[in-house]
């Protein structure tokens, strides 16, 4: 059977080797066990038939029966197009084409019967159908019925050669026909314990099943089966690290780090860094490879929590360094810790694409001697000439702006992987957290400093440009500093930078008496740090950007937020962007500005955000609001998987009970070798095989 399975598409009835080539590139089906495990992403009902008179505004893909009566095509070059007048006798609507014109042409003639597929929109007097789906009805008869239709994703090569859904369900049909049964994939225990479809049920039932129901219940096995073997996967590695990556021990609390604490560091640690530190430094004196993640609000100090564990290292013989996403970022930590650090001999130094020649050469000398302590940078970090003499830490900052295999590269660094502590001031609910980041162990800042105003938040139409106008002038005349954010959306990109643009104009003649200064994603790498060093050291009072600020930027003097289109941002991004402010001991605001007439979504999104400053409760709400979104894209490029039907945000109830049930085989069978999960172990490995696995940085 495996034989079969194991097959080459291209000898399946129906394939062949020029549609063989095309579902390898494109949908990376190469054997007959990848085409079953092509699952449809949705199931439509092709029951119902409507008639063009019947068609309303607002309404989902729908079909249709009729002729095509006309042909013409309108426009040129890249921007022609075909339409063609279908009728059913009760009304007509436009079908319209884009590409594939030629194909299309001689494809469908008129005066032959068609059942067509796709949304009506209204356009200009009537409805349009953009590349609908047709079928000849000669061919529509001859089939049965599907009242569960499943729908594959597809692309525009695929179906420029007539690969549709139906293409794909009726090759899976031909491979059924030579398939007695196919094996289980879990253990008897947890089928019955999670009341589970058999895994060829769910296989079967999701390309075939009539019932929506059966759909369903196959949909939950396929989504657990996948979520449990991501959490099966991640456990094991725990575990295997706990007891056999052996870490630099870090015993000693010496000099440096009871100098900075005892003599130099201005203020006093919140209740929430010193619980962290002690977490952290449990970790660095077990003899085992920290793995860590350190999560903190906007403002809430960690990276002072960085600053002392990286002393840690240096009193125990070691060096460190902190990575960045920007170098507008890295330079900030850089200036921070060499101003605080060097009061007791500590030295820092940075590393960016910006620090070249005769000065690059003598910072990477003294890092090889071991005479730089502490070193702060970009990706230049990780570059093949960058050699450390003893590195014992690194520290991440917003890792999930760095590539995993980016990430590994760190652990080359060493002849024994430095401990990894990764910071991020995106909140992330903790069960998410844990399998967003791999293994990591989690901590969590939740407290600000003494003395940090809540920020004021206000949504206002933009109607109410007189009234912002005026607080703005306000805080002006009080010596503050302001940011005005524009939205940056690249399929939309020129849009937005005319509007950031126009932005700009209109401040500089609503602000006569103040300067302005603008960056934004397109500027080159000097002109953007000259902006952004103008507006820190208070050359510039008012900021005009896009989201490029959005994350690590520190102007203690900036009091004001203004984001315009704030409907247009998600709620975690409107939280990074907020935190820009706040940032001193001064009462800071965030107005957000909108179109009068909001989606009630959109409402409730501004809100939340009007009502409350803690990100995990924001965090929450944009799970909710949005689903997998940007947090999915990310966190997916670091697991060991590629999840098909499951999702890590969307399952997120599911996950926590593969989690269990992942962690009860774990802790039962620690050396893999009982009988009963022989089934678990072999097919983990299956899944591993021919891929690395970077989840031990993640």
């Amino acid at each position: 059977m495996n034989r079969f399975l194991d097959q080459d598409i291209m000898y399946l009835k129906g394939v062949g080797q020029v549609r063989a080539q095309l579902l390898a590139s494109e949908l990376n089906i190469r054997t007959v066990a990848d085409l079953l495990h092509c699952f449809p992403f949705r199931h439509e009902d092709r029951t119902q038939v409507y008639r063009v008179c019947d068609l309303r505004e607002g309404m989902q893909n729908i079909q249709l029966r009729g002729r095509i009566v006309d042909f013409s095509t309108m426009g040129e070059g890249a921007k022609r197009r075909l339409m063609a007048t279908f009728t059913d006798g009760t009304g007509f609507i436009t079908l319209v084409w884009f590409r594939n014109l030629r194909n299309i042409e001689r494809m469908y003639r008129m005066g032959v019967d068609y059942q067509v597929f796709g949304e009506p929109k209204v356009f200009q007097h009537g409805f349009s159908m953009a590349h609908p789906e047709m079928e000849e009805m000669e061919v529509v008869r001859n089939r049965p019925l599907l009242r569960m239709q499943p729908v594959y994703h597809l692309t525009e090569k695929l179906t420029a050669k007539a690969i549709t859904s139906r293409t794909i369900n009726a090759l899976v049909a031909n491979a059924f026909e030579k398939i007695r049964s196919l094996p289980e994939t879990l253990s008897p225990d947890i089928v019955a314990a999670h009341r589970l479809v058999s895994h060829e049920q769910a296989i079967r039932d999701i390309h075939f099943s009539q019932s929506a129901e059966a759909v369903t219940l196959a949909r939950r096995r396929l989504k657990f089966e996948e979520l449990f073997y991501l959490q099966l996967s991640i456990l094991q590695y725990a575990r295997n690290r706990r007891t056999e990556t052996l870490g630099w021990s870090f015993p000693k609390v010496g000099e440096y780090f009871l100098k900075f604490y005892g003599e130099v560091l201005p203020f006093q640690l919140t209740a929430a860094q010193k619980r962290v530190i002690k977490e952290i430094h449990a970790d660095l004196q077990s003899g085992r490879q920290m793995n860590r993640l350190l999560q903190g609000d906007v403002g809430s100090g960690k990276t002072i929590v960085a600053a002392l564990i990286a002393l840690l290292a240096i009193d125990n013989g070691f060096q460190a360094c902190i990575m960045a996403p920007t170098e507008i970022l890295a330079e900030q930590h850089y200036a921070g810790l060499a101003a605080q650090l060097q009061a007791i001999g500590v030295r820092v130094e940075l590393l960016t694409g910006s620090v070249k020649g005769k000065r690059r050469q003598e910072v990477l000398e003294a890092l090889r001697m071991g005479d730089v302590q502490i070193l702060v940078g970009t990706h230049a970090l990780i570059e093949p000439g960058v050699e450390f003499r003893n590195l014992g830490l690194a520290v991440i900052d917003e890792q999930h702006r760095f590539g995993v295999k980016q990430r590994a590269k760190l652990w080359e660094k060493n002849v024994r992987p430095p401990h990894v502590l990764v910071m991020t001031a995106t909140p992330i609910p903790r069960t998410l957290a844990m399998t967003v980041y791999g293994d990591l162990d989690v901590s969590i800042i939740n407290e600000l400093p003494p003395g940090r105003k809540p920020i004021t938040t206000r949504h206002y139409s933009r109607i109410a440009r007189d009234r912002i106008q005026a607080g703005v002038v306000a805080e002006l005349k009080r010596g503050r500093q302001v940011y005005i954010v524009y939205p940056l959306i690249q399929e939309n990109e020129k849009l937005d930078l005319k509007a950031l643009e126009e932005g700009y104009a209109d401040t500089v003649r609503a602000y006569p008496e103040w300067r302005v200064g603008k960056i934004h994603g397109k500027m080159k790498p000097a002109e953007k740090e000259a902006a952004m060093r103008d507006f820190a050291q208070g050359e510039t009072q008012i900021l005009v950007s896009t989201t490029v600020i959005e994350v690590g930027v520190n102007v203690p003097n900036a009091s004001v937020m203004i984001i315009e289109n704030a409907e247009r941002f998600g709620l975690a991004q409107l939280h990074q962007l907020r935190g820009r402010v706040g940032r001193g001991a001064e009462q800071s605001y965030c107005i957000l500005v909108t179109k009068e007439n909001l989606a009630e979504t959109t409402r409730e999104r501004m809100q939340i955000m009007v009502e409350t400053n803690d990100g995990f409760r924001i965090a929450e709400a944009d799970l909710k609001f949005r689903g997998p979104g940007d947090l999915e894209g990310t966190a997916q490029s670091g697991l060991p998987f590629r999840l098909q039907v499951a999702s890590i945000v969307g399952d997120s109830t599911l996950m926590s009970e593969t989690r269990e049930a992942a962690a009860r085989i774990v802790e039962a069978d620690p050396q893999e070798t009982l009988p009963q999960y022989r089934i678990l172990w072999n097919r983990l490995r299956q899944l591993k095989e021919d891929l690395t696995n970077y989840s031990d940085i993640s």
